[in-house]
């Protein structure tokens, strides 16, 4: 699971933080670099291709390694393509290419975690769940390590050139993953069979020809299933659910975008970015998850919920102040301390609400449903961040970061206030 993490991570700074420093370096506006992250956007709607890889067997590759790991390895052979494309290719004379480039990265890397994000649900049982996600955030954060400090070493005695071809020899490591790794069992209980078999029935009838029946019913159980076992489960509250999920983690996405640019801008060398904000960071992510687990453990999820929507949003604050202090290495990692460390807490325990709240009978689709949403907010109004940043400068657009936090700390809380009245059972409490 760890190596898996690795593989999901290594991309996601490949075409987010890591590719705006690559193209503020090579004097690409700042406001074309804040609409370049609308690349990302793939993330947030991979919940339409998502019930494709849970249920659509591919050609020569399932059939030798069956669902999951034929999904994975088709996707990480796109994602080192794109890499290497993009290390060929100069952004100053070509900036539309290295775009489409970037989206083929983004788009394979989402479909690569679908098909993992499957896998860790699948692989063990519920009372493993929280290990699965604590081991792949670990191996997800040595892969920003090595995609975010990794890549700005090779650069700075380098260049970006060299920096992407080292990244993209790196996507071998997930590949040999999925080559060493065993399919899961997939389980669909007898509820979720009879729910399928209804569903297709109400949609055609009984007389339609049987190659369309079975069309309806692979469309039913992949497509139509999913959503329909959400909703049944959860009542009301599903909307509820879905709104928190969108806009748990807007502040502290916005405010990446513009990450990287504000470092360089304030006068920090690339070394001193990736020293404290990608090596000395990484540790204090780690002590972050390490937090947020403990907290987990000790008072469920409801309240360690609110605490780290409320710590993203509110480090912001820092942010803003050393944007008026200036290029102050102590300032720096003092804000990087704490932006880290919240940033680790709310991760583990969003991950470990979301994976609660998944079915075993559709684990891409749902999962992919609920990452698809906590990205896609943040995705579309961190592509305005340039423009913010251009118009009003570093310290008004950290504090609007803030702000736009406000909500899902309000949203945490009445879902801490609901699960502290409901009986333990309850799916939305788990």
């Amino acid at each position: 699971m760890a190596f898996l993490g690795f593989s999901a991570g290594l991309p996601f700074l490949l075409v987010f933080s890591t590719l705006s420093a690559w193209l503020r370096d090579e004097g690409v506006s700042r406001t074309a670099i804040g609409f370049f992250s609308w690349v990302g956007i793939t993330y947030s709607i991979k919940v339409f291709w998502a019930p494709i890889v849970d249920r659509l067997p591919l050609p020569l590759l399932t059939r030798r390694l069956g669902q999951r790991r034929g999904w994975m390895l088709l996707a990480q052979l796109g994602i080192a393509t794109g890499l290497v494309g993009m290390s060929l290719i100069d952004p100053q004379t070509s900036l539309v290419a290295v775009a489409w480039l970037a989206l083929l990265v983004a788009f394979s890397s989402a479909t690569q975690d679908i098909s993992i994000d499957a896998y860790r649900i699948e692989a063990v049982q519920q009372t493993l769940q929280a290990a699965m996600a604590a081991t792949y955030i670990f191996g997800y954060r040595v892969a920003l390590l090595v995609a975010g400090a990794g890549a700005f070493y090779v650069a700075d005695f380098g260049s970006w050139t060299l920096a992407y071809q080292v990244m993209a020899a790196c996507v071998g490591i997930g590949m040999v993953t999925t080559l060493c790794i065993a399919e899961p069992i997939r389980r669909v209980d007898r509820v979720t069979e009879i729910l399928e078999d209804r569903m297709a029935g109400a949609m055609l009838g009984d007389r339609a020809p049987s190659r369309l029946r079975h069309a309806t019913a692979w469309f039913a159980g992949a497509v139509v299933g999913p959503f329909v076992d959400f909703f049944r489960r959860n009542g009301w509250v599903a909307l509820t659910i879905l709104l928190l999920v969108a806009i748990y983690r807007v502040s502290d996405i916005t405010m990446g975008v513009m990450a990287n640019p504000f470092y360089l801008d304030l006068g920090f060398s690339k070394s001193e970015i990736a020293s404290v904000t990608k090596v000395f960071g990484f540790f204090m992510t780690i002590a972050g998850s390490f937090i947020g687990g403990v907290l987990v453990a000790r008072y469920g999820l409801g309240g360690p919920l609110v605490a780290g929507a409320a710590l993203v949003a509110a480090t912001n604050l820092l942010f803003a102040l050393l944007a008026g202090i200036g290029p102050d290495l102590q300032w720096l990692t003092l804000v990087i301390s704490a932006d880290n460390l919240a940033g680790g807490l709310s991760n583990v325990v969003f991950i470990a609400w979301l994976s609660s709240l998944t079915s075993q009978a559709y684990t891409a689709t749902q999962y992919a449903l609920f990452s698809s949403l906590m990205t896609l907010p943040g995705k579309v109004v961190g592509g305005f961040s340039g423009i913010v940043v251009d118009a009003s400068g570093y310290a008004p657009f950290f504090l609007y970061a803030a702000a736009i936090g406000l909500p899902a700390i309000l949203l945490s809380i009445y879902m801490w206030w609901r699960s502290r009245r409901l009986p333990p059972s309850e799916p939305v409490t788990s």
